[in-house]
Order: C-alpha cells, then structure tokens, then sequence
C-alpha cells in the first residue's frame, strides 16, 4: 500500500502529494482522510500529514524509493466524502495549501501536535560495542548523573540549543538516548470511563467466582448493556477500586465513551404564534418552492430595515425542518449572536447549535461534534459555520450577505458566499442571500436573472423609516462649535434623556485621540513596525497601532526630539464617551467596541443590559450597525463618516452608504418614530444624500454605472498579488519581476484571455508589521483558465533567488484599499 499525503507546513511552492508505503500493520487503518505521522526532508523531521489517495504497487524499485509511514493518528477519517471533496476545491479556487484548507474546515481544537521527548539509556543497557568519542562521552556522563527527569530535560534543552547539537544527534543514533514523538491533539476529547461485561464472562460465567455484591453489577450490567464507572460505584454501592479488581478478574470490560455536552435550551415559543405580512409571505412562499424543488438555487431577499426578514428565515427554517432537511444560518458579526441565539433557541430548542470564534477551543470542538453525531438540526453562527459537518442540507441564509466579514483576510482567502453556493449544488439545496443593502455583485446577479429575487418594501410593523438629516461640520465649525457633538444632536441626546428613550451613536474609530503631533519637530508619533499614526488609549495611558498589535506607555513627551508640547487630534470612541460624560453626567453610557468586548459574554450582557434599559446611550463602532432590535432607541447620530467615504477602495462607497443605511435602521422600530442625524464635511456628496433618503435603487444605479465604465467588479474580477519584505528594496524588485513573468507566461499561452494590469506600485500602507508592500492589481475573469495562468507565474518564483526573502501572497476579490 502506498499513501499520496500532504504534509502540514509546506509552503505552497513545495504544497504536492508525497508518497510513503504503509507497513502491513497499518494498512487497515490508513484510508482517505486520516492523518499520519510522517519523516519529511532529509532530516526525515517528524510531521503530521494527510492521506489523500491510497494505491498499490508491488514493483519494489519503486517502493524503496519512498519513506515508511511512521504512525496512524485517526481511527476514523477526519474529513467525509463532502468534506474531502470541499477541502480540493478550496485549495483550488483560492490558490492555499492543502493544510491551510484542511484547518479552516476542522475547528482547531483537533489540530496535532508532535512533540519529542527523550530519555537517557542507562550505563547498564547502552550499547556495548559502540564506541563515543570525547565530547559524547563527557555529554552522556552528565546526563547520567541526573537523577531527576526534569533535570535532564533541562540539559537536552540546553545542549539542543548550543553547537552540542550536533552530539545529542548522535548519542540518539548509537542508542544511547531515546527519542520518543508524542502526538497529541490541541484540546483533549471529552471521556468518561464506562464498563460492561466482557465477552468471556458471557462466554462461561460459571469459570469466575464472584462475590454477591459483586453479582448485583452483574446484574445490573446484564440489563443495562453498559454503564460509566461512576454510575455503577454509586448504583452498587462500590467503590472504583472494586470496580477495577473485577476488571482485573476479567469480568468486566473498560472502555473510554466520548462525552458530548448537550447545552441547555427550553423551547418557549411557537413558530406557529408567527403571523407574516402579505409582502413577507410571498417571499415565504417563493423560496419555499426552491427549497422543496430538489435542485440547486439562489436568491436575494431584499428588504428595508425592519421589515422583518428575521421572520421569514424562522418560518423557512421551519419549513425546511418539516421536510427532513437541516439549515445553515450565517450572520456577519459575533455581536448579533446574542440576539439571533436567543431567539432561535426559544423556537426550536436543542436542536440549535451555535458557532463563532467567541467559543472556547473546547466549546467548538463539543459543537462540532454535535453537528456531526446529526444531534444538531440548525446551525447558526459567522464566516466558518458554512463549514458545520451537517447532513442533508436543505437550506443556507446569509443575512446581511454584502458585508465584508464574509471574506477571509488570511489563507485561505475565500468568500463565504462561494463555500455556501458550492455545498447547495453538492445538496442540491437553496442559498438565499438577504439584506437591507445588498452587494452590488448579488443585485447585478439578480437584475440578470441569475438570482431570484424577492422583495420586502415596508417595514414589518407598518412604522416609517426614521427621517434623517445631514448635518455640515463645516457650518458647525464657523459657529464656533468644535465638539465631537453638533448642537442639533446634542439638543436630540438630551431631549431623548429627559424622555426615557435611548440613543445610539456610531464612530468607526476606538481609541481616545487618533493622532498625536509634535508641535516643535511636526512629526507624528507613529508606529515603528508600520506606516501609520499611534493612536492614544486613555483607559490605559498607552499609545497603540491598529494594524500590528504594537503599544508602549504615552509618556507625553515627543519620541523623536523630546518636546513635550504634543498636539491630539482626531477622536476615536473613548474620547466620545469622554465628552459625553461631560455634556450629560447625569447619563448611563455604554461603550461598544474592540476593547470593552474582549471577553467572552461582553457582547451578551452588554446588549442584553442595553435592551433592559439600564443604559441611555450606546457609543460603538461599526458592530452596533447592523441586525440589533432595540424598541426603546428612537435617536441614532452617525458622528463621522466620511473617513470611510474616501477609504480608497473602489467599495468606499458602498460601504458607507450600507454603513449609514443599517445604523440608521436601528432607530425607530418600536411604537415611537426614528430620528437620525450624519455629521460630514461633505454634506452634498452624492453618497450620503442617497444613505440620507434610504434610496438603495438610486445608488445602485449611480455605483453600477461608475463600475461599468472604470471595469470593476461585477463587470470583472480582481485579483490582488501583494509583495512583502523587511528590505524596501526587495520587494520592489521581486513586483517588477513578477511582472516580467506574467508578461512572459502570457505570451506563451496558446489562448489569449482579457486580463488589465495596474502596477507594481506601493501599498496605500506601506509598512505594517515591519514589511514593506507591493502591490499588482489584474482585472480578470476568475475561472479555471486564469488560476492556473496565475499560479503558473507564482510557482515559478519559489525557484528564484529574488523572492527568497520576499512574502508573495494571492488574494481573488479582496480588499485592495490598504
């Protein structure tokens, strides 16, 4: 038997199958999908690795030439057939390796790892007739004359280290210190220790004398198949020694039992109870056609905010359950988890699984594995879910389906909308993709009929969308106001205090000032690893970048020429909640953003909190835009957004106007009417008054104009190759000769296909953690045919000395603003 794996670690160049032959032992474990312990490279260092085909062969030519499979480390393959064959694709349409594949699909708490421990050969059992030279022998006396473990790790530790290396090496191959690779999984799986009669006690129970109270386990075991160690200590009266004395007299059997934690969920509410306007069930009924036609489909569901989509995936949930199928869930943001959870777990119980980054290691392995045991009929949760192991799909609902969390920024860089459209074909399920705002490339797909696409143009409880107002920074600020806050939206917080109705208020920035400047040497307290300013944090009295994780202690003093006179400019959501606190002390301020939900719960007890009316106004970045329902809140003020205007990605503008669309659509949805209010210095921007009057239709009009005469996508795809290196000049010179190579690779190609080429140019940031950045931007279309055109080029630069120090990374339809 041979084994065509791939081993974790392997950069892409040198990402293929490797073959090793499988010792006739092994050979009823190794199978598609298990993983194995394999040498690699010339110094055959021990990894973990991926068996992706199995073949014979008995030419033993052939067979030398391959390494022996060290270990199996799964009794089962990890990945099923869907898995398996979505792990290629992956790998395929995205360009990453088979393991980075392989770890965005399992939850990381299966992930091995090899560790090696090594023991040292007594002076009694070492090998006699080999001899050691000077050096080896003085090393092996010393290791010898620990006594204890620990300190003779320390000294392997140390001498691995030093140039002594190369000795301990060799004392392992002469036998004199054992080297022993421990595989172990990140989070180890639940266990309980459970007993049953063994099969030859069954066989002859008259051979085993027993006592009486040990009869009464017989007994017991007799009519209840099995039972856990406790279990039987505590029905028996024993103890777990007894327990284990009968183990050693061979009448019972051990064993370990995977324990999966059933969380607790009482169903309280009623799909039933669940009364659906005219408009949303002729959506229902619409979908639920594609749902029960057995084949493959997608739509978009577009509706104003609050006009109550949440209740048609309940009732197409619902509905898909009915028929013997499972759903998929996806939301944008682990902040509406809370809410969503909530709801879902009320309506259909234990059946509800829950899935986010939010969760522990342990946590998502014990969800994982729920949705495989089939326990789980409804999976909800962010990006990752769409690779939830359910069976039988019938139906995946992307809510708010444009939003950029949906896309991966690390490999590999897929989009959650390509993960779902391929496991609907694979179970010939429906896709439907919803939003108040949806992306210009699934409106394009439905206006062509690609999609199907059903709408919802009023809100569900009849309310009206909230009126907004753009409020001009300029005018403010030559009426002598230089607050965070302008005096119309001041007057309506305070209005709304003395009201008992909340406020939300949106800032895309934490932190307290988002620019320190020094006013004698004018330069600005930036971050050394990258191109940007610091920015201050009061709550700690530290200035941190953004991009890096980089942050010292604000000392108040220039770093460049030791001026104390800093000027702070720019305000990010500490600062607001600041202000706040000094225009209004007698309000209760909740701060949402990256630094006050760092805990597990946050998002839960600080919204639940909010929704409880035990705060009057919520300050927040972009995770209060969207999906949240608050009856109380009748005020929303969007403090700045015209950063995200000229963010200088060609979706600027789409983003901001869905940005302002939904938290505008926070406001307003109980009895009392919304108000909201967008402070700009570009009052008249096109963009904004169209966020201002919710007119979706017009800006995707105006947007889808734009793009087709600049080619942008939906009209192409785009594929970004960016270039990295702690050398500036490096990595220009790797871009150019990227560039040279794609040239060349063109030429050669027997079927010319349309691509354009902006570049190689630097990055808009072009130092982040210590890298200076290239880019090249190619207009393309993204099939088969440019892919391997693409890869082509990039395989070939892992032969070439120039990129030897330059990080070449490949991203299709991401970001190209940065």
């Amino acid at each position: 038997m041979i084994a065509a794996a791939a081993v974790s670690g392997a950069s892409y160049g040198y990402d293929k199958l490797y073959s090793y032959t499988v010792p006739q032992d092994m050979e009823q474990y190794v199978q598609k999908g298990v993983r194995i312990t394999v040498p690699f490279g010339r110094g055959n260092q021990k990894k973990i690795a991926l068996v992706m085909d199995i073949s014979y062969s008995e030419d033993t030519e052939t067979l030398c030439r391959f390494k022996p499979v060290i270990s199996v480390e799964d009794k089962e393959p990890v990945l099923d057939g869907e898995m398996f064959e979505l792990l290629c694709w992956l790998r395929s349409t995205t360009l990453c390796t088979y393991f980075e594949a392989f770890h965005t699909i399992i939850p990381s708490g299966m992930s091995l790892r090899i560790s090696q421990k090594y023991s040292v050969v007594t002076p009694s059992k070492a090998p006699k007739s080999v001899q050691l030279d000077e050096r080896e022998n003085e090393i092996y006396k010393i290791l010898c004359s620990s006594k204890l473990k620990r300190d003779v790790d320390g000294m392997l530790e140390s001498f691995l280290g030093t140039s002594d290396k190369q000795y301990i090496k060799s004392l392992i191959d002469k036998g004199f210190i054992t080297e022993i690779n421990q595989v172990k999984q990140k989070v180890k799986n639940e266990t309980v220790r459970m007993v049953r009669l063994s099969d030859e006690f069954l066989a002859d129970e008259q051979a085993y004398n027993i006592t009486r109270k040990q009869e009464i386990a017989v007994k017991f075991l007799k009519e209840n198949n099995s039972a856990s160690v406790k279990e039987l200590c505590y029905i028996c009266g024993f103890s777990s020694a007894a327990v284990s004395g009968m183990i050693k007299k061979g009448v019972l059997t051990d064993y370990e039992y995977e324990n999966i934690t059933v969380p607790k969920a009482e169903v309280k509410s009623n799909v039933a109870d669940i009364v659906l306007s005219e408009e949303q069930q002729a959506a229902y009924d619409g979908i639920s056609k594609l749902i029960d036609s057995g084949k493959p489909s997608a739509s978009l569901l577009y509706g104003v905010t609050g006009s109550g989509k949440t209740l048609v995936f309940v009732k197409l949930i619902q509905h898909t359950i009915e028929n013997g199928k499972n759903a998929i869930l996806l939301i944008p943001e682990i902040s509406l988890t809370p809410q969503i959870q909530q709801r879902f777990i009320s309506l259909f119980g234990k059946i509800v699984s829950v899935v986010h980054s939010g969760l522990s290691l342990s946590q998502r392995l014990n969800e994982y594995k729920r949705i495989k045991s089939g326990d789980v009929r409804i999976v909800i949760g962010t990006r990752s879910a769409v690779f939830s192991p359910l069976s039988d799909i019938g139906l995946i609902i992307m809510d708010e389906e444009g939003e950029r969390t949906y896309k991966s920024e690390s490999s590999p860089k897929y989009h959650a909308r390509e993960i779902a459209k391929k496991r609907c074909v694979t179970h010939n399920a429906a896709l439907l993709m919803a939003s108040a705002t949806p992306s210009i490339e699934s409106m394009r797909a439905a206006e062509t009929g690609k999609y199907h696409l059903f709408t919802l143009k009023n809100r569900y409880s009849q309310n009206p969308l909230p009126d907004v107002e753009i409020i001009d920074l300029n005018q403010e600020l030559r009426n002598g106001n230089n607050s965070v806050f302008s005096e119309k939206l001041a007057r309506e917080m305070q209005y709304n205090l003395e009201h008992d109705q909340q406020s939300i208020l949106l800032l895309n920035r934490r932190g307290f000032d988002t620019v320190l400047t020094c006013c004698d040497c004018h330069e600005t307290e930036s971050c050394p690893e990258c191109s940007i300013p610091l920015t201050y944090h009061k709550a700690n009295n530290r200035v941190m970048c953004h991009y890096c994780g980089y942050s010292r202690d604000f000392t108040g003093v220039c770093s460049k020429c030791g001026s104390k006179i800093l000027k702070h400019s720019g305000y990010g959501t500490q600062k607001v909640e600041d202000e706040l606190s000094l225009l209004f002390p007698q309000a209760r301020i909740l701060r949402m953003d990256a630094d006050t939900t760092a805990s597990r719960y946050a998002y839960d007890k600080n919204f639940k909190a909010f929704e409880n009316g035990e705060y009057d106004i919520m300050i927040g970045t972009q995770m209060i835009s969207k999906g949240l329902d608050f009856p109380k809140v009748t005020l929303v003020g969007v403090l700045s957004v015209d950063k995200a205007l000229y963010a200088g990605d060609f979706r600027s503008y789409e983003r901001t106007f869905s940005l302002i669309t939904q938290v505008v659509g926070r406001c307003g949805r109980g009895e009392m009417r919304g108000r909201a209010y967008l402070q700009t210095y570009s009052p008249e921007h096109y963009v904004l008054n169209l966020a201002a009057l919710q007119d979706y239709d017009s800006f995707y009009s105006e947007e889808t104009a734009l793009r087709k005469a600049l080619i942008y996508p939906p009209f192409c795809d785009i594929c970004t190759v960016t270039f990295s290196s702690i050398i500036d000049s490096r990595a220009d010179e790797a871009s150019k000769l990227f560039l040279k190579l794609m040239q060349e690779k063109f030429n050669a190609l027997e079927t010319k296909m349309p691509i354009r080429v902006i570049g190689p140019s630097r990055c808009v940031l072009e130092k982040i953690k210590g890298k200076y950045r290239y880019r090249i931007i190619i207009k393309c279309k993204n099939n088969a045919a440019f892919r391997s055109y693409i890869e082509s080029v990039w395989l070939e630069t892992f032969t070439l000395k120039e990129f030897a120090r330059v990080i070449t990374s490949l991203d299709i339809n991401g970001e190209i603003g940065l």
